[in-house]
């Protein structure tokens, strides 16, 4: 009988500490609370003693830290520096910071950015809003993709392909009963962002906490990045989402242009008839 080919083309090429390695990135990317040594070798079903050499490796490199109490692994932030690279773009960050100060300034909420990584939502930074009761973001958390207006701002404008493969691996897992717990439901809600251009979470996870975000475009139009400001229901009210809404694309609109990215004119026209 022949053998059953692999799915990967190269394989035979495959170096198998290294294919390792990536598959305890992977696998610790889940559990961002960690796991163990025993937890790894257990999940991957792969020699302990292969595990124990990799982690010591990538500990030592900066990769991973362990908290000596438990023995547990953890993803070390230095990994978002791979993050950065693969959505660089020249100066994303860079460039996205000011913006993201002058949005922060308008509306004194928090105003961070996030990528896609995977069938999550990564935060890359934040700005901090300045009102003394205000949400705070670390840099490297992750977030649902169906309750987050950042998450609904990068999925709709994706390639219908890649849209679709995310949605078909999301768990839509309920929240409250504002969450969007069905597939066709949120396809609805992504086509409504594609047609005005910003995403809205109306306390779908949180209760009380109202966010507003808007896709960063590359030169090429894939939706790279997001920001959005969050903040309580109070003061970010339902009767002023579109207005903001609005403001927050145009603030994301200008980090897409400093990535090479050209509106069309009908975004353009669009944007003049609702600028204040």
């Amino acid at each position: 009988m022949a053998s059953q080919k692999s799915k990967y083309p190269n394989s035979k090429y495959h170096v198998p500490n290294l294919e390792r390695a990536l598959q305890i990135f992977e696998l610790l990317s889940e559990h961002p609370g960690g796991l163990t040594i025993a937890h790894i070798t257990e999940s991957l079903n792969v020699p302990r003693n292969s595990v124990f050499r990799i982690t010591a490796t990538l500990l030592d490199l900066g990769y991973l830290r362990r908290d000596d109490d438990n023995k547990v692994f953890q993803l070390s932030p230095k990994l978002l520096t791979l993050g950065y690279a693969v959505v660089n773009e020249s100066n994303l960050l860079e460039n996205a910071l000011t913006v993201m100060r002058e949005l922060r300034d308008r509306y004194k909420e928090t105003v961070p950015l996030a990528i896609l990584q995977g069938h999550e939502g990564l935060i890359l930074e934040g700005v901090q809003g300045t009102h003394s009761f205000r949400y705070v973001y670390e840099p490297g958390r992750r977030f649902q993709l169906h309750t987050s207006a950042p998450g609904k701002a990068m999925v709709a404008f994706l390639p219908e392909v890649e849209r679709e493969q995310i949605i078909r691996n999301m768990t839509f897992q309920r929240y409250n009963e504002r969450t969007i717990t069905e597939p066709s439901v949120y396809r609805s809600e992504l086509a409504r962002v594609r047609q005005l251009g910003y995403s809205i979470d109306h306390a779908e996870q949180m209760d009380g906490m109202h966010c507003i975000g808007a896709p960063v475009f590359n030169r090429h139009g894939y939706p790279v990045a997001a920001i959005w400001i969050t903040g309580p229901s109070s003061r970010i009210k339902e009767d002023e989402f579109e207005r903001i809404g609005l403001d927050v694309r145009r603030h994301a609109d200008r980090i897409s242009i400093t990535l090479g990215y050209m509106a069309t004119d009908a975004a353009q026209k669009q944007d003049e008839e609702y600028r204040p």
